[in-house]
């Protein structure tokens, strides 16, 4: 659980009005005193039958657009004497390009603008925000509201019983890193945990007495503020800033995001894959759409990086004489 010190921006649209993730950025790395990088990938294909000039001078050639464009950002940053270099990389796809780049500046943290609106289909994990968020040890930040950050609420959400498989230690780092964030922000820390009303009840409760019923989840309830209580006692969240509900892990954290107006939600995230990530997929992964805040999602300590290492270059194609590409 390092300090940030280093913050990859992934900048996706060059000739955007607005670029909140860059602010935000900024932010975080003038309160932590990180440095900043600005990344860009270049992902389109080059087709070499239609250029007259060597393959390296066309690729140096188009680099030189948005790298201009990073500089000039950079630029305006640097007069808040902040430390910023920019990198424009031949690299796809674009997820896999930003989990490499921030390998090998061994940053602390990558920030990047969520795509707006829903994606048509979650459960698949095709869009780049889905991969980014499942492939990367690094912690994500998924910027959604354009806001800059004013004594941010920081929301965590912990799984102190570890009833969704997450690991013993996930829930150490979660907290970690929203004390961090909210301390350096100069914003307040709010937790949450989602429980589940009758855990240990195998029969539908029409078929229960109302008394046996009602003492299941009374028992359910205690021992949920248990588990709660001591996964915070290291901390000084208020007891009014503290939400334990009982509801799915989605609908508690969006219960509490509304109530604690948090402009932040740290949350957790474990890699699934094959037909179990295809058919129930993940809590971070399918929250996206649905809240309104940032969402800052980290990984287990000795989490699988299976972003192959090498950074692919241009892809390079052929069209042919009748206008369509091979």
């Amino acid at each position: 659980m390092t300090a940030i010190r280093r913050i990859l921006v992934a900048v996706k649209e060059l000739e955007a009005r607005s670029l909140p993730a860059v602010l935000k950025a900024a932010q975080l790395a003038r309160a932590c005193g990180a440095q900043l990088e600005l990344f860009h990938a270049l992902t389109s294909p080059l087709y070499a039958d239609l250029y007259t000039q060597p393959l390296d001078a066309l690729e140096h050639e188009l680099e030189q657009r948005p790298r201009r464009r990073l500089e000039s950002i950079a630029d305006r940053l640097r007069q808040h004497r902040l430390k910023v270099s920019v990198c424009v990389e031949w690299d796809a796809p674009v997820y896999e390009a930003i989990v490499r780049r921030a390998r090998q500046i061994r940053a602390d943290l990558i920030v990047v603008s969520c795509y707006a609106g829903r994606h048509t289909a979650p459960g698949l994990m095709r869009l780049t925000d889905w991969e980014l968020v499942r492939l990367s040890p690094t912690p994500v930040l998924l910027v959604k509201n354009p806001r800059a950050y004013r004594h941010p609420a920081v929301l965590v959400a912990i799984d102190p019983k570890h009833a969704f498989a997450k690991p013993l230690q996930l829930d150490k780092i979660i907290l970690h890193m929203g004390r961090s964030i909210s301390e350096n922000l100069r914003g307040t820390l709010h937790a949450v945990h989602a429980y589940a009303r009758a855990p240990l009840l195998t029969a539908p409760a029409q078929a229960m007495p109302a008394k046996a019923f009602a003492r299941i989840e009374r028992e359910a309830a205690q021992s949920a503020r248990r588990s709660f209580d001591r996964a915070l006692r290291t901390t000084r969240i208020a007891r009014s800033r503290r939400y334990l509900i009982a509801a799915d892990p989605i609908s508690g954290i969006l219960e509490a995001s509304r109530k604690s107006r948090s402009a932040i939600v740290v949350m957790g995230a474990i890699s699934r894959s094959g037909f179990k990530r295809l058919l129930i997929g993940n809590t971070a992964e399918r929250i996206l759409d649905e809240l309104r805040s940032d969402i800052l999602v980290v990984k287990p300590e000795k989490f699988a990086d299976r972003v192959p290492r090498a950074v692919r270059g241009a892809q390079v194609l052929m069209a042919n004489w009748y206008g369509t590409f091979a």
